[in-house]
């Protein structure tokens, strides 16, 4: 439920990813649009190779993502969720959970934060065997509780909303703890791509993040998200979207870095994820679609 207007890397005023603008080797891709405006609609759809340019739910629930693409050609796949659930997208794939009792640093007894997913990534990252696609489902910037997504330490701008019901607050305050959830989900991306990082001797990685939906924060007096589409305002369909390559699968995968700042700053969306993971890994089936594959003209 990240909003690309309220990220300091896109050009938002207040310092909300830091730690990502000090990085000079990820990929910011600043105009992507959704699927939709809900996890239920968007997760399914960013999966599938329908997407919303041929949208049709029936087709998209029945018949295989890019997942069990994944998992057809011999990749390892694995879904970690720290959110309500993967919708039907991790059918078949093995699914996993923090475990709180093993976290209890970043986890109380209602939820987790997203580091969580992490730490829980540990041990499946140290196993030396095969090629692993590794999905993080981010509670991130769920609403209306915003307060509850990040810890004391990135309460930065207040005064907060430190209550569900959003009629309680002003809308500064709404504001105030969406963007230290926004701040924590930067702590988080940059905590993700060092530990990555940190497997370069031994492992060719990469890193691709993307929102499912945006978020209303009040203006024209909205909040939240769920819209129909054919109404929603860009508040719920602009999305961050950021790639980090390892030098050894850019090298490997041939991508020249130029080219894709340059394909970064051109309109994406959702459409293009099943395709642009598909050519990443380097998976050649009839259903992969070049021309939606936004490193393809990248790649030599």
């Amino acid at each position: 439920t990240a909003r690309a207007p309220n990220f300091s890397l896109f050009g938002y005023a207040r310092p909300t990813t830091p730690k990502l603008a000090a990085r000079t080797d990820i990929f910011a891709f600043s105009d992507v649009t959704s699927c939709g405006t809900s996890t239920e609609v968007s997760v399914p759809c960013m999966f599938s190779r329908q997407g919303r340019a041929a949208y049709d739910e029936a087709a998209i629930r029945g018949s295989e993502g890019v997942l069990n693409v994944l998992a057809r050609a011999g990749y390892e796949v694995r879904w970690l969720d720290n959110q309500s659930g993967c919708k039907g997208v991790c059918a078949g794939v093995e699914s996993l959970r923090p475990d709180p009792a093993a976290l209890p640093a970043l986890c109380d007894g209602e939820r987790c934060l997203d580091e969580a997913l992490l730490e829980s990534s540990r041990a499946l990252l140290r196993d030396p065997q095969g090629n692993l696609v590794l999905v993080l489902h981010q509670l991130g910037n769920h609403g209306p509780a915003y307060f509850r997504r990040y810890p004391e330490a990135f309460r930065r701008f207040t005064p907060t909303c430190d209550d569900e019901d959003l009629s309680k607050c002003t809308r500064e305050q709404v504001v105030n703890s969406y963007d230290n959830a926004l701040s924590y989900t930067d702590h988080v991306l940059a905590r993700g791509i060092d530990l990555l990082k940190e497997l370069e001797p031994r492992y060719d990685a990469a890193l691709l993040y993307v929102s499912d939906h945006g978020e209303s924060l009040g203006e024209n007096g909205l909040y939240l998200h769920g819209l129909p589409y054919s109404i929603a305002p860009a508040e719920q369909t602009r999305v961050p979207m950021l790639m980090w390559l390892s030098s050894g699968f850019a090298a490997r995968n041939r991508v020249d870095a130029a080219c894709l700042r340059g394909q970064a700053a051109r309109p994406a969306s959702h459409d293009n994820l099943f395709h642009t993971v598909l050519g990443l890994l380097d998976v050649r089936t009839a259903v992969r679609d070049d021309a939606l594959d936004l490193t393809a003209p990248c790649r030599s």
